[in-house]
């Protein structure tokens, strides 16, 4: 029997999954989770096989929580699944350990049969996801510019920016200067815009 974790804050999806679950013999959803410290909190308390995860979760992402999971309990395969499939967020899935990232449209029995795949040790990358984020390539960003472009996302000002980074309002605006022109935008709302779409913040 393989013991499943499921976390989602939208109750109504989650609650859905896990009786379409019920369905599969072999699975067994031994517990759920609507936040990503809930979905830690669980999942070190029941010890799952997989976890499958949201990647969109209050608190933690799904690749945070997996993250965690991957250190703390490491015979837990990890699974995202999301409907904000984005290439940043596929490449960091996979360089933090995740063996399956796949879309919020696939049925119940594909993501049984998934669930399985990663449970046996395989890794599954939903395959439009992989192309998408293959021709997007990688973020030019460096972590630094990364992290002010998020302060930036919701249009704050400089000197907003600046004091939540501690840093001088003149080394933010260096900071988003050289983003923008990196990103080839006219200003740091495009370049959040255009980092936000490739998943790269």
């Amino acid at each position: 029997m393989i013991r499943v974790l499921l976390a989602d804050d939208e109750h109504l999806i989650r609650g859905a999954l896990a009786a379409l679950l019920t369905f599969e013999r072999d699975l067994e959803v031994v517990a759920e989770a609507s936040t990503g410290p809930e979905a830690v909190a669980m999942a070190r308390h029941h010890k799952p096989d997989v976890a499958v995860l949201d990647l969109q979760m209050p608190g933690k992402d799904g690749i945070t929580v997996a993250e965690d999971l991957n250190r703390s309990l490491p015979g837990c395969q990890t699974l995202i699944v999301t409907s904000h499939g984005l290439p940043g967020h596929l490449k960091r899935a996979l360089a933090s350990g995740v063996q399956g990232f796949v879309s919020k449209t696939v049925s119940a029995q594909e993501l049984a049969s998934i669930i399985r795949s990663v449970h046996g040790g395989s890794r599954y990358i939903d395959s439009t996801l992989a192309a998408d984020a293959i021709s997007a390539g990688d973020s030019p960003l460096t972590s630094r510019e990364a992290d002010l472009l998020t302060l930036a996302a919701d249009g704050a000002p400089i000197e907003d920016i600046a004091e939540r980074a501690a840093l001088a309002q003149g080394t933010v605006r260096n900071y988003l200067s050289a983003v923008t022109t990196k990103l080839g935008v006219e200003n740091r709302h495009a370049a959040a815009y255009l980092a936000q779409r490739r998943g790269w913040i």
